[in-house]
C-alpha cells in the first residue's frame, strides 16, 4: 500500500483494471433520466442507445461534500490525500470536494490533503489521475506530486472531436437552426479544453475524416517528450474509429504511454455517440 490516496470522480474514464490495479478511489458523479438514477453498471451501449431515442438530454449531478467526506475517512491513518477532480468551469465537483476536505480537517485529521481542479475531462483528467498515481506507487513524496500535476494541467492538452451535434443542440448550447444546417453541410466541431477548464470551439471542419485528421495535428503542435509522455484516447461508443485515430497517431508521434477507454455516461451525456478524445 502506498503512503498516498489518489481520488478523483467518476468522469475521469480511466479503465477499471487501472483503477484497480493502482488503487485509485472514484467518486461517482450521478446521471439521470428523468427521476431514474442510472445503474453504474449499465452497459454504454444501452445508454448511447437510449439517448438516442430521449427527448431530452440526461441529467448529470456532483457528489456532495459529504460524499467526498466519507470517501476521505476511508484512507489509511498513515495515507495522504490527492484529489484531482473534473473541472470547475464544468461541474460543482471541484468545490464540493474542497467542501469535504474542510469537514475532514474539522474532524481532526492531521494529514496532507490537497484537492486540484484538474480543468479537464474525460481522459484529460485521467491523464493526470494516472500519472499521480504511478508517482505515489514509486513512492515519489507527496509535495513533488503535487507539485508535478500542477504542471501538467499547464503543459497537457484535450481535444474533442463531435460527429452529432444533437446533444449539444438538446443541451442549449448550439441553436437548432443552426445546427440544422450544419449537419446538413457535415460540418463537424473540434473543440478544446481551455486553460480556464470550459470547453469551446476552435474549428469547424466539412467531414469526419479532415476533423479527425487536424485533430491528430494538434498534437504535434505541442513538443513532448515521447519517451515520458502519455497519450490518451476515449471514445463514445465508437472503438473501431477511435482505435484508428491511436494507430495514427502513434505512427506520427510514438508516446510510450498509452490510454484507451470508452467514455463513460457522464462525459458521454455531452459528446454524444461518435465522438473522439484525444489528452496528452
Amino acid at each position: 500500500m502506498t503512503t498516498i490516496k489518489i481520488i478523483t470522480d467518476s468522469s475521469c474514464d480511466l479503465p477499471q483494471m487501472m483503477v484497480d490495479e493502482l488503487g485509485i478511489s472514484i467518486v461517482p458523479l450521478s446521471v439521470h433520466f428523468g427521476e431514474e438514477c442510472m445503474s453504474p453498471q449499465m452497459e454504454l451501449c444501452e445508454f448511447y442507445a437510449r439517448m438516442k431515442v430521449e427527448s431530452t438530454l440526461p441529467k448529470t449531478s456532483s457528489p456532495s461534500p459529504l460524499h467526498f467526506f466519507h470517501k476521505f475517512e476511508k484512507a489509511e491513518v498513515d495515507q495522504d490525500i490527492l484529489v484531482i477532480s473534473l473541472s470547475s468551469a464544468l461541474s460543482s465537483t471541484y468545490h464540493h470536494a474542497v467542501m469535504g476536505k474542510e469537514l475532514l480537517l474539522e474532524s481532526g485529521y492531521k494529514g496532507q490533503i490537497e484537492v486540484i481542479d484538474s480543468r479537464t475531462a474525460s481522459l484529460g483528467l485521467g491523464v493526470l489521475v494516472y500519472k499521480a498515481a504511478k508517482m505515489a506507487e514509486a513512492h515519489v513524496p507527496f509535495a513533488k506530486i503535487v507539485e508535478e500535476t500542477r504542471h501538467s494541467i499547464k503543459t497537457s492538452g484535450t481535444y474533442f472531436f463531435l460527429d452529432t451535434l444533437e446533444n449539444v443542440i438538446k443541451g442549449g448550447r448550439l441553436d437548432r437552426v443552426r445546427g440544422a444546417v450544419a449537419s446538413v453541410l457535415n460540418i463537424k466541431l473540434l473543440m478544446k479544453a481551455s486553460d480556464e477548464g470550459s470547453v469551446e470551439v476552435i474549428e469547424k471542419i466539412r467531414g469526419t475524416q479532415q476533423a479527425l485528421k487536424r485533430m491528430i495535428a494538434k498534437v504535434g503542435e505541442t513538443v513532448h517528450d515521447f519517451d515520458k509522455d502519455v497519450i490518451a484516447v476515449a471514445h463514445s461508443n465508437c472503438e473501431e474509429r477511435a482505435r484508428e485515430v491511436l494507430g495514427q497517431l502513434l505512427e506520427k508521434y510514438p508516446f510510450r504511454h498509452v490510454l484507451f477507454s470508452n467514455m463513460g455516461t457522464v462525459i458521454g451525456t455531452y459528446a454524444g455517440e461518435g465522438g473522439v478524445l484525444i489528452a496528452y
